[in-house]
């Protein structure tokens, strides 16, 4: 599909999206992928699983699009889509997520950018197209990308923006710590004494 086309684009920047997703996973241990690492519980992987189950359900409930992985929902947790269970493997929530992306993909390809549908949690909000949705979805697996940035640079000090172009110059080039002592003199500065 043509890059320049509407559809093209979208495929393109969401495909970039969901493999700097997986580089910002690549080295860590399994351990490091699912413990918590925020007050609230959450993981580098959950945030994977959380975004595979997101895609999958926009386009399966929205557009009558199923999927064949079932329904991993779970009525006693209320966030079962949020965190990964003992008994899932890192290669599963990856896989889901590959299918996640081929499913979100396939749907930009066979249908046109103004199909409607109806987003069913989304209550009367009336009809959707698929090119409002896909939108939706680029700006929350960008949004949930960020939160994977700022835990992967809290547990091992990685950054970048993908694989071979980090755009941030790493500890050897760059004296990090001084840099975070000034801005901390500036903040100081900066805000009024109490």
């Amino acid at each position: 599909m043509d890059i320049n086309s509407p559809a093209g684009a979208l495929i393109r920047y969401l495909e970039v999206a969901h493999d700097a997703m997986r580089w910002k996973l690549d080295g860590l241990s399994d351990y490091d992928l699912r413990r918590p690492l925020t007050p609230t519980g959450t993981s580098l992987l959950g945030i994977v699983k959380h975004v595979a189950w997101v895609e999958l359900g926009y386009m399966a409930e929205t557009f009558d699009r199923p999927h064949d992985r079932g329904d991993a929902s779970d009525d006693n947790d209320a966030f079962w889509d949020m965190y990964v269970a003992a008994d899932e493997s890192v290669d599963q929530i990856m896989a889901l997520l590959d299918a996640a992306q081929a499913h979100l993909t396939q749907t930009l390809i066979d249908l046109p950018l103004d199909q409607p549908g109806h987003v069913p949690w989304w209550g009367d909000a009336g009809a959707v197209t698929l090119h409002r949705i896909a939108v939706h979805l680029a700006t929350e697996i960008n949004r949930h990308l960020g939160q994977i940035d700022i835990l992967r640079e809290g547990l091992d000090g990685a950054t970048g923006l993908r694989e071979g172009g980090t755009n941030m110059p790493g500890p050897d080039e760059f004296d990090w710590a001084a840099h975070v002592e000034r801005l901390e003199t500036i903040a100081r500065e900066a805000s009024p004494q109490t």
